[in-house]
């Protein structure tokens, strides 16, 4: 699987959208992936919402060396699922290289959430290709299963129609 900041593959006609560019090859198939990243600042709430529309999983990232962004999990998730109430969603804690004592605390929002949670560090590498995998493998099964949210209902409609 590789992933690259350009979309040349054409041949499908709905995108498999993650929020959080690029082509792949997964599980055989070609696929035509999108990663949004919201970066979870304030300053870009308002925007949030446009990126949640038609999108196959979500990662639910803090950062290891900031509590606030931990604590903004329950908001931004509350916000997702207003929108998107059944994509598939994992929960990453990022930058352990900084902080790997959080490695061994045990954190209460994926549980609740029934999350997967993943350890990662984007400096050093540690998990982020396993983190994508998993989330490309569950978009993709999302949006090949029978999805219940509504937008998915109305494009699936259009489509037919």
């Amino acid at each position: 699987m590789t992933v690259s900041t350009t979309k040349a593959n054409t041949s499908i006609t709905e995108p498999l959208k993650i929020i959080v560019l690029g082509d792949s090859a997964f599980d055989g198939k070609q696929l035509d992936i999108e990663f949004w990243d919201t970066a979870g600042q304030e300053k870009f709430d308002n925007i949030h919402h446009s990126y949640f529309h038609q999108a196959h999983a979500c990662i639910m990232i803090f950062d290891a060396t900031q509590k606030v962004t931990y604590k903004n999990l329950d908001r931004w998730y509350n916000e997702l699922r207003d929108i998107r109430p059944h994509i598939p969603c994992l929960c990453a804690v990022n930058k352990i290289d900084a902080a790997i004592e959080v490695t061994k605390k045990l954190f209460s929002f994926p549980k609740k959430h029934d999350m997967p949670l993943y350890f990662v560090s984007a400096a050093d590498d540690t998990n982020v290709v396993r983190l994508f995998r998993d989330s490309i493998r569950l978009a993709n099964a999302y949006r090949m299963g029978d999805a219940q949210d509504f937008i998915d209902q109305v494009l699936r409609e259009l489509e037919v129609g």
